[in-house]
């Protein structure tokens, strides 16, 4: 009769390992964990990223460029942008008008200011483009320096007509029979245009010691009936127009001279 073999430590261990291999295959695998292969998913989406994505700079170099890119911006706004925002100015229509005003004391007396007068003179050569018998007058005025008052062409006209009539003042180029540079004493000469004829009757008035009466009434721009009367107390006409009996007091009739007459 054999004795019976009491298993060693060993042999208990080899037997547990045994048992524990066929109740759990996987028990004597080795472990995985922490070696995991990469995917296949992750594997391609690794590879587009290089393929599309260069490899990155290192930030501290891509930093400079864009700090000068932002500051050279902010230089060019602020050179070509205005300081201050300018607003349009309201229409006029909307404008608030500020009312002003001012005291004065009861002390301050009231004070009359006297400004001289003004007049205008019709030029030569409008005078003349007009051409009429009154035109002439007002040239015969403006030549002897006078004033070309009413009163003063009213007389003037008058004795234009008295001379020559009325239709053809222009007679001759000489309206008042003038003598004094026309070549004719008795004054039946002539001139050679209507602006002569008026610089020789002026010269006449103001030079000849006996028309100074009528140079001073036409100077001051006298009333008609006295400036007429030294017209017939002069040696102008020798019948000293009857005194004034051969004298029409109508207002003379406006006609235009012939433009060659000028």
């Amino acid at each position: 009769m054999t004795s019976a073999h009491e298993p060693s430590d060993a042999e208990r261990a080899s037997r547990h390992r045994a048992v524990r291999s066929e109740s759990n295959p996987r028990a004597d695998r080795p472990s995985r964990r922490g070696t995991r292969r990469p995917s296949r998913r992750s594997t391609d989406r690794t590879a587009r990223r290089g393929a599309t994505h260069p490899p990155r700079r290192p930030r501290s170099i891509l930093t400079i460029p864009a700090v000068l890119a932002v500051l050279g911006l902010g230089a060019v706004f602020a050179w070509s942008s205005p300081t201050a925002s300018v607003e349009a100015a309201p229409p006029v229509s909307q404008r608030a008008h500020a009312v002003q005003s001012f005291a004065v004391t009861d002390g301050i007396a009231d004070t009359l200011v006297t400004r001289d007068g003004y007049s205008a003179t019709t030029g030569a050569k409008t005078l003349i483009a007009g051409g009429t018998n009154y035109d002439w007058a007002r040239l015969v005025m403006t030549f002897a320096g006078w004033p070309t008052s009413d009163s003063n062409i009213t007389v003037f006209t008058r004795w234009m007509r008295q001379e020559n009539g009325v239709d053809d003042w222009w007679n001759r180029n000489n309206p008042l029979n003038n003598g004094w540079g026309s070549g004719g004493g008795s004054g039946l000469g002539s001139y050679d245009s209507l602006v002569t004829a008026a610089e020789n009757c002026a010269d006449a008035l103001h030079r000849n010691s006996g028309y100074s009466a009528i140079a001073a009434g036409f100077a001051a721009s006298a009333p008609t009936s006295q400036i007429e009367a030294a017209i017939w107390a002069s040696p102008w006409a020798s019948s000293h127009y009857a005194n004034g009996a051969h004298w029409a007091y109508t207002p003379a009739t406006v006609v235009e001279a012939p433009a060659d007459a000028w």
